[in-house]
């Protein structure tokens, strides 16, 4: 016979806490949504917006580019 399902995601949850993880709950907007497109592009705008009015923005962006460690092509 099968093991019942809440048997095996209790043997899985001990394992992981035994391997000294521990469960975490998180929230995230649901992509589905009707409405979550348009809120992306909204808010992009407004970011794109503030970002065009930063005359430090570039400066900032380039120094941050020189702190990067070089990247090796596979």
């Amino acid at each position: 016979m099968a093991t019942p399902t809440s048997e095996r995601v209790r043997k899985r949850r001990d394992a992981m806490r035994a391997a000294g993880l521990r469960p975490i709950q998180i929230w995230v907007p649901d992509t589905r949504s009707a409405g979550f497109a348009a809120e992306c592009r909204r808010q992009s705008a407004l970011v794109a917006a503030a970002d065009a009015v930063d005359p430090d923005l570039e400066g900032f962006l380039d120094a941050a580019l020189i702190d990067l460690p070089e990247r090796s092509e596979p």
